[in-house]
């Protein structure tokens, strides 16, 4: 089965998180009483927030130059095909960073739940 990279989560965070421009994160609101216990975050190594990190930027490249094609057709048939084309270039950038599309959502996943994790990889992409 083939696996989707979650664009709109590295891209956001792309563009939130690794700039510098953070307070995103700090604005979430606080965790609810009923809230589910928070899932304990992996401890990712340097190297694997690097490789994360360079995927990133080529995912959000490629978003960025697919967002407005797909914004602009009016064919459902051709917003499927451009989606699949832009998906599949967004899963080879992760794989030529020696990534699985598992590591790299697992990674932005972790990135929503844990601001350690977030100033890491902010520290990292400078």
């Amino acid at each position: 089965m083939h696996k989707r990279i979650t664009t709109a989560i590295s891209a956001g965070l792309l563009a939130i998180s690794i700039t510098g421009a953070g307070v995103a994160v700090a604005q979430q609101p606080a965790a609810q009483p009923n809230a589910p216990m928070t899932v304990p975050t992996p401890d990712y190594s340097d190297a694997q927030l690097k490789r994360f990190v360079s995927a990133s930027e080529k995912v959000a490249m490629i978003s960025q130059e697919y967002t407005p094609k797909l914004q602009a057709s009016k064919d459902e048939a051709t917003q499927k095909e451009m989606f699949e084309e832009a998906d599949k270039k967004m899963v080879k950038a992760v794989h030529d960073e020696g990534m699985t599309v598992d590591q790299f959502n697992g990674i932005n996943q972790s990135l929503q739940r844990d601001p350690n994790l977030v100033k890491r990889v902010q520290e990292i992409a400078q």
